[in-house]
């Protein structure tokens, strides 16, 4: 076994770690407090072209693996959750669906500007009433002469609108039952029938746009499918064991962020005439932080080097991104404890720390949906 990151990696890592220390941590608390789109630090990373790192050249990227893309992820996050999650649902979420399923045409026109980052994409799948029963997606989707016909809404969609380029499903076969008869269609904004909805006015990452997305007898091109007609629910499943990833990847980086401040106001702050660092209490919760964070970490770069290999990691994404997200919220709790009141006010990072990585336990997931895959992993379907 061997956990050392490679040159490569080890470069990478360095850049984007200057890169947000420098340009992405600078703009958070701004970020959050006036809200709206990184866009900004959404262009240089566009420029450093991070943005497509697992993808190849040819469609817009850099041809880097799963845990290079992992670790740029965890950087960004450690600076802005914000802007880290804009980054994972650009690259997982938007570009992975085209790039596993699209046509050479679709990859061409559609994944080479998004892996590039001139074009900013979104992935539209949970509606109202279709959240964990992604099955129960109620988004029609009916051929008509030379193309399909789309009514219906999605929500909580990342990146929404401002997104160029969204990727959502759609059931076209209203007869099947459950996951079946669903299928993955690709709309670009401005299309006729298509528009954003409502911005969510969220409880942390503020500085992301979740939007609803409406259609209202919008027209596509049959070439607008992608992948095969009712294969939508298995896409996007597997689209999701790689946003795992990343997800998981961006609650670790705010779990290092809330550790990188909860260690220095350890040193620094007095009661009782000494560090409170000096007392058992805190120093415990320090550790736990610490090798919480360590196990988080080989979770998630296992799981994106097993999917370089090419292998499935259903269950290994899932567990990812539940250790790593309840890491993640159980290090903010413990990063604004030791700060006490100061924890409490916006003077102090680790209460954006505290507000951002909360969507981490629900996003992509909740962590019951991630027990219950990984428990379908080692039962079988009952």
């Amino acid at each position: 076994m061997d956990f050392e990151l490679n040159e490569e990696q080890r470069l990478l890592r360095q850049m984007v770690r200057d890169f947000a220390a420098k340009e992405v941590a600078p703009r958070a608390a701004e970020l959050d407090e006036k809200g709206g789109f990184p866009w900004a630090s959404f262009r240089q990373m566009a420029q450093l072209g991070i943005l497509g790192i697992p993808y190849p050249e040819a469609y817009g990227g850099s041809g880097g693996d799963m845990v290079s893309y992992a670790i740029a992820v965890e950087e960004i996050s450690r600076a802005c959750g914000s802007t880290g999650i804009t980054f994972a649902a650009q690259t997982s979420l938007a570009c992975g669906p085209l790039y596993y399923f699209g046509t050479e045409e679709q990859k061409q026109k559609y994944l080479a500007p998004l892996a590039s980052g001139q074009k900013v994409g979104g992935f539209g799948l949970t509606e109202p009433e279709a959240g964990s029963d992604a099955g129960g997606t109620r988004t029609r989707a009916v051929l008509d002469g030379d193309g399909w016909v789309i009514n219906g809404r999605k929500t909580f969609c990342t990146n929404g609108s401002v997104a160029d380029v969204v990727v959502f499903t759609a059931r076209t076969d209203p007869e099947a039952g459950g996951s079946h008869g669903i299928s993955s269609f690709i709309v670009e904004k401005g299309t006729p029938g298509f528009r954003p909805g409502r911005d969510e006015d969220k409880m942390g990452l503020k500085g992301s746009v979740t939007s609803e997305l409406i259609f209202e007898d919008c027209r596509l091109p049959r070439e607008n499918l992608l992948g095969a007609e009712g294969d939508g629910f298995k896409q996007f499943l597997f689209t999701l064991d790689g946003g795992r990833i990343s997800i998981g990847a961006m609650a670790l980086g705010l779990a290092q962020a809330a550790l990188d401040r909860a260690v220095p106001y350890a040193r620094e702050r007095h009661q009782f005439g000494r560090p409170i660092g000096s007392n058992q209490a805190i120093q415990w919760m320090l550790a736990d932080m610490a090798t919480e964070i360590a196990a988080a970490r080989l979770l998630i770069y296992r799981a994106a080097w097993l999917r370089d290999q090419g292998m499935e990691t259903i269950a290994e994404s899932a567990m990812a991104k539940l250790f790593a997200s309840e890491v993640a919220e159980r290090a903010a709790f413990k990063a604004v404890q030791i700060h006490g009141g100061y924890g409490y006010t916006r003077d102090y990072e680790v209460e954006r720390i505290y507000r951002d990585q909360r969507l981490c336990t629900i996003g992509e997931g909740t962590s019951e949906i991630q027990r219950l895959v990984i428990a379908r992993q080692l039962l079988g379907r009952l």
